[in-house]
């Protein structure tokens, strides 16, 4: 019979995928896949299947793939060990407001509680990490609650989805009819909601009348394609404004009024002299959690603190709030644009020189360490190669190790929008290698780099295969300063210098990378930093350099409790 007449549950599953406007699936093979993979084979969807190394991987990749492009990312794995490993990339991209789905097939509805191999109540296992979570148990289910899983996923909060899909099932009829996406949730934000109106001229009032006020936006601002309407607020009222990591790229670094990343990640005692004076703070798509206001030390108690987030959960959790709105990030910030057009007399607020000072002292500061010809590599010397050298379309993807508080305070992007990615939610290493590949399938025309450490590096090496297997161009950097670095200079600062178990042997990176097919360098010398990081871009493949750089507990790295 033709597939118009007849549908098995693997077949619906990609056919619900692909209505849903799904282009790319992340994932790795398993017995209890071998009817989804025969449908991926047999039907014409127009899906790529990119294989991986890892199920961790294949959902940072699309978590990357998510992040750069808007649309949902999937990934998906076998039951029992793939269910458990596809988990980080799940938890990392819900708490961090990214549209992930994961199909996990599973073991036959007619073998629970016999003891079959690979049996794990994934039900259970995903319910707390993910914002959609089922375990399908009959066929017919399968569309409708493919379309709920993009629903749950897109709008709102974007989040992550969870879908079980057994075996014995993927084999049962569907009915043909019933298979049909809504585009609406094939993107995200979707249906944003506008703030109520009174709301908004609450908030501009209360801004309005404060004497140094100071903006801080988390990557909500860039989810919901904000940044114009950000910077058209900033430059009316010369108002500063400051990001999380997550909120990297809410303005270009070269907006006047830019101040950069505050917090005890990445943030300066510079930048921290604004959090510390601001009579009042706007958060806007950000949590106000423990990194960017440095464990709750500023906003100071009786700062003013105004708040518009997607999500009321956050607003008032950490700190009293005098005005909060929620509202979908773009729609506020043009309603608050029209509410200033309005009026008369509008106040500015010195926003612009106050960001130039700052930025002249902590830049000049950096300039100087990376300038050093010092052997190991001195981190900032690697940050302003980059800055120098990356083409204006680049995509930084950072690991949470050494590489990320220096392009957290000092890495420079002349665009605003999606161009530094790093996994701040849950900090896991190995996030960089995976979610850098997804962010190139995403955006084939970016210029995508990945910086982690060589501790991070051993985590995923794997999907280096990956990257050679599809000629993915991205450049992997690996700073190699044998530790897991961020513990031992916090075994320093905590602990009075006393280490113990953080560090392993050098490993020769580059040729662990040569092995598996990709074009890379060893890099010792300060000197040989700018021709070797320009060959790596211009090369038509996957590149890898080595950095031997200088160890962290050793640096002068941009980290609140380190700088003392």
């Amino acid at each position: 019979m033709s597939e118009t007449n007849r549908m098995n549950g693997a077949e619906a599953m990609v056919r619900m995928l692909e209505a849903q406007g799904a282009t790319h699936i992340f994932g790795l093979c398993g017995d209890t896949t071998l009817p989804f993979y025969d449908a991926m084979r047999g039907l014409d969807h127009g899906i790529t299947h990119v294989l991986t190394r890892d199920e961790r991987s294949a959902a940072y990749m699309a978590d990357g793939f998510s992040r750069v492009t808007g649309r949902v990312g999937v990934c998906e794995g076998p039951s029992g060990g793939g269910a458990t490993y596809i988990l980080p990339g799940l938890i990392e991209a819900n708490e961090s407001s990214y549209a992930v789905l994961a199909i996990t097939t599973d073991i036959s509805v007619g073998t629970y509680g016999k003891f079959p191999l690979t049996e794990v109540d994934q039900d259970a296992l995903m319910r707390p990490l993910t914002k959609y979570n089922t375990v399908i148990k009959q066929a017919a289910h399968i569309p409708r609650m493919v379309r709920a899983a993009f629903r749950a996923m897109t709008s709102g909060r974007a989040g992550a989805a969870h879908l079980g899909l057994p075996y014995d099932i993927q084999y049962d009829a569907v009915d043909p009819t019933d298979v049909r996406g809504d585009p609406v949730f094939s993107t995200y934000p979707a249906h944003p909601a506008a703030p109520e109106p009174e709301r908004m001229t609450a908030l501009a009032e209360a801004l309005l009348s404060a004497k140094a006020p100071l903006i801080v936006c988390g990557g909500g601002v860039i989810i919901a394609g904000a940044c114009e309407s950000l910077g058209q607020l900033a430059d009316r009222l010369d108002i500063a404004v400051a990001t999380s990591i997550s909120g990297k790229g809410s303005l270009s670094d070269d907006h006047p009024q830019s101040l950069g990343v505050v917090g005890s990640n990445g943030g300066t005692p510079e930048t921290w002299e604004m959090m510390e004076s601001a009579d009042l703070v706007l958060f806007l798509g950000c949590r106000a959690g423990s990194t960017t206001t440095s464990r709750w030390t500023a906003p100071k108690p009786g700062t003013r603190v105004l708040h518009i987030d997607s999500d009321p959960m956050t607003i008032g959790a950490n700190y009293p709030t005098e005005v909060g709105v929620v509202g979908d990030l773009r729609l506020a910030l043009e309603a608050l644009i029209r509410d200033l057009d309005a009026r008369q007399d509008l106040p500015t607020f010195g926003g612009a020189a106050r960001v130039q000072d700052i930025k002249s002292r902590k830049f000049a500061r950096f300039h100087n360490l990376a300038q050093s010809v010092e052997a190991p590599i001195r981190p900032e010397r690697l940050i302003d190669t980059l800055n120098r050298l990356l083409p204006d379309n680049a995509i930084v993807v950072s690991d949470p190790g050494t590489s990320c508080p220096y392009y957290n305070a000092f890495g420079h992007r002349p665009t605003a929008g999606r161009t530094y990615i790093t996994n701040r939610a849950h900090g896991a290493l190995g996030y960089a290698l995976g979610a850098s590949i997804g962010a190139w399938f995403g955006k084939p025309d970016a210029k995508v780099v990945a910086m982690m450490g060589d501790g991070s590096f051993g985590f995923t090496c794997g999907e280096l295969e990956t990257a050679v297997r599809y000629n993915v161009p991205v450049t992997f950097i690996v700073l190699s300063n044998a530790s897991f670095g961020w513990i031992k200079a916090s075994q320093k600062d905590d602990k009075g210098g006393r280490y113990y178990n953080v560090d392993f042997n050098r490993t020769d990176n580059a040729r662990v990378a040569e092995g598996f097919g990709v074009k890379s360098w060893t890099v010792n010398d300060p000197a040989d930093l700018d021709g070797t990081v320009a060959a790596a871009l211009a090369h038509d493949g996957p590149t890898l350099i080595d950095v031997v750089c200088q160890a962290l507990e050793e640096s002068e790295a941009p980290v609140m409790r380190w700088m003392g």
